[in-house]
């Protein structure tokens, strides 16, 4: 194999003032300390939290015991794995399962997972931005996903919107109570349960979070991503996440490459 016939997709977005962060994080915000002259050099002051942009959420997010994100390795960091298309049957408040998941690519142990729920496209860099759809009525997992990436063993997962939980499976549910009735509504009529009947509260708040950061199953996912990501269709390549060595960092703003060309990933 030669280096020049791998391929590489970004599958991070663009990050600036404009970038939305986690609802009630704090944005990015940036000013220059100084200007080219007297000395010749621009300098920049940044101050943001960790969860704007592309950025990868690590075990100290959801556990004070856990590991901080310079403790994670590289070959948790960068590792084989799968882009997993769902664009197709997604929509606002949409719930994807296992079996959604592995009837269209082929999962191993082990793998790094990325899923395409298609909502990227309402990001704010995007023609179609819309914030609140972004963040507020995004897909996310049934609560028997958690057990399928235990069992796989899954090393990291990323998600092209504003959390690996479903919104209404967050603190979201009560900031935006409105939300809440129309996902309420739309459960009762699709699946006949009430929203905390899928999503039951306290028993599995937050669970993507609260049941996958902790050891031994240290799961944790990236969020925010999108770039090239419908190029890679249900397609095995290699991943890796490019965060900070952050000593004591719970999370942290990454870059996301995938790496195609590779033999039998």
């Amino acid at each position: 194999m030669n280096w020049s016939d791998v391929k590489m997709y970004d599958l991070s977005i663009p990050i600036g003032i404009s970038t939305p962060p986690w609802p009630t994080y704090e944005p990015l915000q940036v000013k220059y300390f100084k200007r080219l002259a007297p000395n010749g050099a621009n300098g920049q002051l940044i101050t943001h939290s960790n969860h704007v942009g592309t950025h990868l959420d690590g075990p100290r997010h959801f556990d004070t015991s856990g590991r901080d994100i310079a403790a994670l390795e590289l070959d948790k960091l960068v590792a084989p794995g799968v882009v997993v298309d769902l664009r197709d049957q997604m929509e606002d408040f949409g719930i994807y399962t296992p079996e959604d998941i592995e009837k269209r690519a082929d999962v191993r142990e082990g793998d790094i997972l990325i899923i395409n729920t298609g909502y990227h496209i309402y990001g704010w860099d995007q023609p179609q931005a819309d914030e609140r759809r972004y963040m507020l009525r995004h897909p996310g997992p049934s609560l028997d996903f958690i057990a399928w990436v235990r069992k796989k063993k899954l090393k990291w997962i990323g998600v092209d919107c504003g959390s690996a939980d479903h919104p209404m499976n967050t603190k979201i549910r009560d900031w935006e109570p409105m939300e809440a009735e129309k996902c309420d509504k739309i459960f009762r009529e699709k699946y006949g349960k009430s929203l905390n009947e899928v999503y039951p509260w306290p028993e599995h708040y937050q669970a993507m979070h609260f049941e996958l950061f902790c050891q031994p199953y240290e799961s944790i996912h990236a969020e925010c991503m999108g770039g090239d990501i419908d190029q890679l269709s249900n397609k095995r390549v290699v991943i890796g996440c490019f965060p900070w060595k952050f000593v004591d960092g719970e999370s942290c703003i990454s870059r996301i490459v995938a790496f195609d060309g590779f033999d039998n990933v």
